[in-house]
């Protein structure tokens, strides 16, 4: 499930190696307006740590994670490779399905993963790139 935004790069100083910025273009104004919401894996690296969450702002949220902004398990084991997503349009849909994701087995975690994502790439910079908005 990619989550791809156009950015014009002209209006906005939202870059995904900078800290979040200005919006002039709208772009994060539509995530918040149509209210989707994320339940998201991040990884070491390939088959490493994982770390599990839901959020409504995947891209400040994967920013904080990346620059070690908060204390706590992603920034003790460098969990910072947003590797796996998923979106919803309720919040309450988003939570349960973390919860229930929170009791797969990190085999189940792992095939989610390499089912959309068999590379494990980076997902965080396709946010940036130019392209249609696929939910």
């Amino acid at each position: 499930p990619y989550f791809n935004v156009t950015n014009c790069r002209t209006c906005c100083t939202m870059d995904y190696r900078d800290k979040p910025g200005n919006d002039s273009c709208g772009v994060l104004a539509m995530m918040v307006e149509d209210r989707v919401y994320f339940v998201y894996l991040l990884a070491s690296k390939p088959n490493g740590t994982l770390y599990l969450e839901v959020t409504s702002n995947i891209i400040g949220r994967t920013w904080q994670h990346k620059e070690g902004v908060f204390e706590g398990f992603s920034k003790k084991y460098g969990v910072h490779r947003l590797v796996w997503y998923d979106t919803f349009g309720d919040i309450h849909l988003a939570i349960q399905r973390e919860k229930t994701m929170k009791h797969w087995s990190r085999q189940w975690k792992i095939n989610a993963i390499e089912k959309e994502n068999p590379q494990w790439d980076d997902l965080y910079p396709k946010f940036f790139e130019v392209g249609p908005l696929l939910i």
